[in-house]
């Protein structure tokens, strides 16, 4: 049995409406800049920030530093180092610039960046594991770059708790040949908001696997963009987000192919219980003109749990060459199927276990991808929480 029932035309097909048209302007064509004069404060009437409750972010647009930073916790396996870079040799590594205006002051007032080097050729049998936690701070300008050297094989774990204001600039550098997994989770408490930026950079005959994982915080927004250094490479954009009442959680992902002969895969999934329960799903891909023999496809899907719950959920692709494998995308949003619950009722399984048990079937296929089987089980453990309404512990 379908485990949603579609509201609108989807799976291979979409349908757009007026709430869903995109401008004519190219999304090669947006800003990115390092310099914050290059982005008006934004007002919510800009296509990129039209979903977002802007009002509710007036702090992390002004042009000033705070001087704030989150506890940070580290666990780093053998030959993996953690230092402090300027922010002006971070830009001289040829980093992607920043692309609204909550990034750009991230970048430029986060008073240095932390680097964390993961050698040539290394293969840790751990995880990189940080911990980022607030507390009773003001507006947090966060900075961290993952550097991984060519032919190097690891995972990075990066989490979010406690209550903070963070504004975040992260980079992912992965060499030629190397295969990288990095694992955002955003546990924050209610009263957090987080906007960041990720910017993947992927190398020749590299691979690597973005995982976004949000459960907690009033507003989180993340923009996952990724860019290839040569060809041969593969992106893996993943992510499962479960919004309660008063909660807006944002992904906006921007895949730019723009070598030849690379892949990328998308597939977020989202749950929403309670009245004004908020998600938000953009998915942007531009292949340009140089960038044939281009694979990608990108999927969107949204579990209405209760009425009262809103997911906005936005495909689009723009191809500059016909000199491809293969492109497409999928969006479908829809509420709990009765009908699958009154098959799981009927055999036994009482009615909250029967839910427990759809809702975490719906996720599994993405946390099961992470690769770090007691993270896995800690995040179905912690969807579970959220399904049954009770606070993180």
């Amino acid at each position: 049995m379908p485990l949603l029932t579609p509201q609108r035309p989807t799976e291979g097909a979409h349908t757009d409406s007026v709430a869903t048209m995109v401008p004519d302007q190219s999304r090669a064509e947006r800003t990115a800049s390092f310099d914050v004069d290059a982005f008006p404060v934004p007002h919510g009437r800009e296509e990129e920030w039209r979903f977002t409750p802007v009002d509710r972010l007036g702090a992390f647009f002004r042009d000033e530093a705070t001087g704030e930073c989150l506890a940070w916790e580290e666990s780093l396996p053998e030959g993996v180092t953690v230092s402090t870079l300027p922010v002006a040799d971070w830009q001289a590594l040829g980093v992607p610039a920043p692309q609204d205006r909550a990034a750009a002051v991230a970048a430029a007032h986060s008073g240095g960046v932390a680097l964390v080097d993961v050698p040539a050729e290394a293969e840790p049998t751990e995880p990189v594991r940080l911990r980022l936690t607030g507390g009773e701070q003001g507006l947090v300008h966060g900075h961290v770059t993952v550097r991984v050297g060519r032919f190097a094989k690891v995972t990075v774990l990066l989490e979010h708790h406690g209550t903070a204001d963070y504004s975040e600039v992260l980079t992912v550098l992965a060499g030629d040949g190397s295969d990288v997994t990095l694992v955002s989770v955003q546990e924050w408490d209610d009263a957090s908001h987080h906007l960041g930026q990720h910017d993947v950079v992927v190398g020749r005959d590299a691979r690597v696997r973005h995982i976004a994982v949000t459960l907690g915080g009033g507003v989180v927004r993340l923009n996952t963009n990724a860019t290839y250094a040569g060809p041969g490479g593969s992106f893996e954009g993943l992510g499962v987000y479960f919004a309660d009442a008063g909660q807006h959680l944002e992904h906006r992902l921007f895949v730019d192919h723009e070598a030849a002969h690379c892949r990328s895969n998308v597939e977020y999934k989202g749950a929403l219980q309670g009245e004004t329960a908020r998600t938000v799903w953009v998915g942007d891909v531009l292949i340009r003109a140089a960038a044939e023999g281009t694979d990608t496809y990108e999927l969107n899907r949204n579990l209405l749990l209760t009425d009262g719950a809103r997911a906005d959920s936005v495909p689009n692709l723009e191809i500059e060459t016909g000199e491809i494998e293969g492109a497409g995308h999928a969006s479908a949003t829809g509420r709990f199927d009765d009908e699958q619950l009154f098959y799981l009722m009927a055999r036994g399984i009482p009615e909250d276990e029967a839910r427990r048990l759809v809702v975490r079937g719906f996720f599994a296929s993405v946390v099961g991808r992470i690769g770090v089987p007691e993270v896995q089980e800690r995040l179905m453990v912690a969807i579970e929480r959220e399904l049954a309404g009770e606070a993180a512990a």
